[in-house]
């Protein structure tokens, strides 16, 4: 949970997809004894969606964005966005090379099918500036974009 908080303090704002939104929207609102940290910081955090469809995003403090554009042009503002879930979104985020620094979680499991994050990724040329085990099995890879 330490990583999770650490993460999210470094978060100033966060960009979704319309269904891990929804999701989010449907849950977080609605806790009250939370005491991860979770529920204070999603509904404080400024949040982008990256929607076609949404109109009416719901939660406050929300924007849509309509295309990878906007994301740029948000990304050239200062500050640091991430993106959590919205698997859609990573990969497009991946494949127009807007990614500056991933955080990979792996997890001590191997699946044979569904869509990976770096499916649509050409050579990426990164270099690791962390690399934590936890006592589950997980590990936590950071790298940062070469430029």
């Amino acid at each position: 949970m330490a990583v999770t908080q650490a993460h999210m303090a470094e978060q100033d704002a966060l960009l979704l997809g319309r269904s891990t939104f929804e999701a989010f929207r449907s849950y977080w609102p609605m806790q009250n004894d939370d005491t991860t940290g979770i529920t204070d910081h999603l509904n404080r955090v400024q949040k982008y969606v990256l929607s076609t469809t949404l109109h009416d995003p719901g939660w406050e403090p929300t924007a849509v964005l309509r295309d990878l554009d906007e994301v740029q042009a948000l990304r050239d503002q200062p500050g640091r966005l991430g993106v959590t879930g919205s698997i859609s979104v990573a990969q497009q985020l991946v494949a127009a090379d807007l990614v500056d620094e991933y955080r990979l979680f792996v997890y001590p499991v191997l699946v044979r099918a569904g869509a990976g994050v770096l499916a649509s990724a050409r050579c990426l040329d990164l270099d690791l500036v962390e690399a934590t085990q936890f006592p589950s099995g997980v590990t936590l890879l950071r790298y940062n974009r070469r430029r």
